[in-house]
């Protein structure tokens, strides 16, 4: 299985140009090293520029609605996105939950209705912080409440995405989670996966780490980390950045 390395652009760049560019140079990166799959997922404006410029990169986004259309202004629904090619779709990210009281109700709705319909969620989880080396039980409550009434049979389409808070480098006083911690937390929501759905199911998700990812630590992340993947922020908006962080990704073989 290849490595997954997602591009979450945010709320940036600001023009359609930049965001033109740096898919195009993110496009021709990955073309340099088709062992890694590469997804990039910019703000909703900029969504059909940038698939423009995709052959190997897929498209993804930052978020979905539940509903498949109808009154939510504001909103961008799953069938919009489908229609738009895209395949992927980061669900409950922290930001979300912080700034725009994004319930753990909310995230299991459109995982479902993702999952359902036919597209990968990118389901993130994470603590806000981390007083010891034991796990938080944050993260189990999260993934219950994301999972509950998911069909066994719809996991294969799943990623989870761990990413603690406190190392999301536009946090104040982030810092990195070490391979050693993340490999803690990886263990510990495959544990709380088969204790879901059974041991095949729990082991079978793909789970990649986000918070402070760069060129210089990827590879700790997927080596040390057992990490199959990550969710790449503030490095994926710097183009020569992010080709070496996929290049690095290319070197290591996911588990």
């Amino acid at each position: 299985m290849k490595n997954l390395i997602i591009a979450n652009w945010k709320a940036n760049p600001v023009t359609l140009r930049e965001a033109v560019d740096l898919a195009r140079k993110t496009e021709l990166a990955a073309l340099s090293h088709r062992t890694v799959e590469v997804i990039v997922a910019p703000p909703f404006p900029f969504l059909i520029a940038v698939l423009s410029e995709l052959k190997r990169v897929k498209l993804g986004s930052q978020n979905a609605f539940w509903e498949d259309a109808g009154p939510y202004t504001g909103e961008i629904s799953w069938q919009q996105l489908k229609s738009l090619k895209v395949s992927y779709v980061i669900v409950g990210h922290s930001e979300r939950r912080i700034f725009l009281g994004e319930t753990d109700e909310m995230v299991g709705k459109k995982v479902r209705a993702l999952l359902e319909h036919g597209l990968k969620p990118v389901l993130c989880v994470g603590e806000r912080e981390r007083a010891s080396h034991e796990v938080s039980e944050t993260i189990a409550r999260q993934l219950e409440a994301a999972l509950a009434g998911v069909k066994k049979s719809l996991l294969k389409n799943l990623i989870i995405a761990y990413e603690p808070i406190w190392a999301i480098s536009t946090m104040p006083g982030s810092h990195p989670d070490t391979p050693e911690n993340a490999f803690q937390c990886n263990i510990y929501i495959r544990k709380i996966l088969s204790g879901m759905f059974g041991r095949t199911a729990g082991q079978s998700v793909r789970i990649i780490y986000g918070g402070s990812v760069n060129a210089n630590n990827i590879k700790g992340f997927l080596s040390g980390g057992h990490m199959q993947g990550a969710l790449v922020g503030g490095a994926s908006l710097k183009a020569e950045e992010f080709a070496r962080l996929i290049a690095s990704a290319a070197l290591l073989r996911t588990r």
